[in-house]
């Protein structure tokens, strides 16, 4: 098959002709419906009379038989968009729509950089992440009043994975020696004597937690599990340039971090990764943070690690009626805190929710010591996307009670559009299951469940300077394209399989 149509209303694949004319459709009445709603009194770099063909040029298109799933989907990018801007230091993404009194030049904000890299590795031009990331590693950095480190950081990580998603060895190499200089600053100031990492929960972008301080120099799941991914990504890379004492001796770094969070962060009574409290103690409280270290993969392959995860199953862990919460119900101090400021203590952050998610399909992908399959997250997931309403209309706001879905912000401009978290990537990545790869492969595991939807259609996504269709049709009549499940690079079929499962193949 050298190409693939997608024309008409519904969506049609004829062979040897190649249109996205229903998406795009599709595409453009999710933006106008966005629109209508909107009062566009602030504006960055693509107003929202510009939305549908600044996305229609850089987002991959989705069409899936779950319309609330869909919608969030387009609502995220329509979103993401918002918050593009160009500056005289370069294009940045802003995690606030209005200015806020904590933010840097250009009301600029590194705490969420690392969902903003994810997300944004799947735009087809890659000027705007490219550019962003130079802002916060060749500028910002540089800048008298700097912010960077305001915020713990996965931003290695993100960059490299970044690598694996657009091919661009070159791009993510030439920031190596900042990756480097970068972990040595937050070594210098926030290692401990015994080699872990502490961090206030205000600078992890998680203030008010039950397990958390502003004074006491806690290890805490996140920052070490951000240090050793960031470790990890600097070996890949320093492998990739060819520096192999350079790679060794990052590998080894990650290695004996990895060792201190099992020995350490590990509450075997508990069954869950957790922060210390005062420094001396570790804390009673099971939180989400206690997810993270699958978002990176460190946790052993071992039933006593995967057993953590059905607490996400249980409506005294983290199951409340409206997503993942931050904190385990069960706890005495469970939303004891809450006063509409920016408290951690067990409401439903986007930003937690997505790591966790993110963890989750890691957990389904990468181990098999666990009781929790693809339902587990795609439930959640889509309790996810129906958190996205305030008032019965699409709405992403910082955070949310978890009983009632009530944005604890209330009306705070600030909240709206609030770009702290990710969402089509976990649906690109995890739902759909583009796992990007080096070298020229592909592989893809979606995370649909068995029986769940007879079709789908992810178009347009850019992979290794190709550009991947990747379609689910169960009958065959849906896309007229052939049973089962297929992927397409540049129109030519490249991997296949009558079902709904991982499959792999070489561009």
């Amino acid at each position: 098959m050298a190409a693939l149509l997608f024309a008409g209303c519904a969506g049609q694949i004829q062979k040897n002709q190649t249109s996205v004319e229903a998406s795009t459709e599709i595409l453009k009445e999710h933006v106008e419906f966005f629109n209508s709603l909107d009062e566009e009194d602030v504006v960055n770099l693509i107003p929202n009379a510009q939305a549908f063909s600044w996305l229609s040029e850089n987002i991959p298109l989705f069409e899936c038989p779950d319309s609330i799933l869909e919608q969030t989907y387009y609502y995220r990018w329509w979103t993401f968009r918002k918050h593009l801007k160009s500056t005289p230091d370069g294009y940045i993404w802003t995690e606030f729509i209005t200015p806020v009194s904590h933010a840097g030049k250009y009301n600029s904000i590194s705490c969420a950089l690392g969902h903003h890299i994810y997300e944004g590795r799947w735009l087809r031009n890659p000027e705007y992440l490219n550019s962003y990331i130079n802002f916060w590693f060749l500028k910002e950095k540089n800048f008298e009043n700097s912010r960077y480190s305001k915020f713990s950081s996965w931003a290695a990580d993100a960059i490299y994975n970044k690598s694996k998603t657009d091919g661009d060895g070159e791009f993510a190499l030439s920031l190596l020696d900042n990756l480097i200089k970068d972990y040595e600053e937050w070594t210098a100031e926030k290692q401990l004597d015994n080699g872990m990492y502490w961090q206030f929960d205000v600078r992890d972008g998680m203030e008010e937690s039950i397990s958390g301080s502003r004074i006491h120099k806690n290890p805490r799941p996140t920052i070490n599990s951000y240090m050793y991914a960031n470790a990890l990504a600097i070996a890949r890379l320093a492998e990739m340039e060819g520096k192999a004492q350079l790679s060794e001796e990052f590998r080894a770094k990650a290695e004996r971090l990895k060792k201190l969070v099992l020995e350490n962060l590990w509450d075997e009574e508990a069954g869950f990764f957790k922060a210390y409290t005062e420094g001396t103690r570790i804390s009673d409280a099971r939180e989400a943070i206690g997810f993270i270290p699958w978002y990176f993969n460190l946790p052993e392959d071992e039933d006593r690690y995967g057993a953590a995860w059905e607490q996400i199953r249980d409506p005294k862990g983290f199951n409340a009626p409206w997503g993942l919460t931050t904190a385990e119900i069960r706890h005495p101090s469970f939303m004891a805190n809450v006063r509409g400021g920016c408290e951690w203590d067990g409401a439903i952050w986007p930003f937690a929710t997505t790591q966790t998610l993110k963890g989750l399909s890691n957990l389904l992908n990468y181990y098999k010591n666990h009781n929790m399959n693809a339902r587990d997250f795609y439930s959640a997931l889509r309790r996810y996307a129906e958190s996205h309403q305030k008032n019965g209309k699409p709405y992403i706001g910082e955070y949310q009670h978890p009983m009632t879905g009530y944005w604890l912000k209330g009306d705070n401009p600030r909240s709206r559009y609030y770009n702290h978290s990710s969402f089509t990537d976990l649906v690109i990545s995890d739902l759909i299951g583009l796992k990007p790869q080096e070298g020229n492969k592909l592989e893809i595991n979606p995370l649909v469940p068995e029986g769940e939807w007879d079709w789908f259609l992810l178009d347009k996504v850019p992979y290794h300077g190709r550009s991947l269709t990747i379609v689910w049709d169960e009958s065959g009549e849906k896309y007229n394209a052939g049973k089962g499940f297929r992927v397409f690079a540049d129109g030519k079929l490249i991997a296949k399989s009558a079902k709904l499962e991982r499959i792999s193949g070489s561009l």
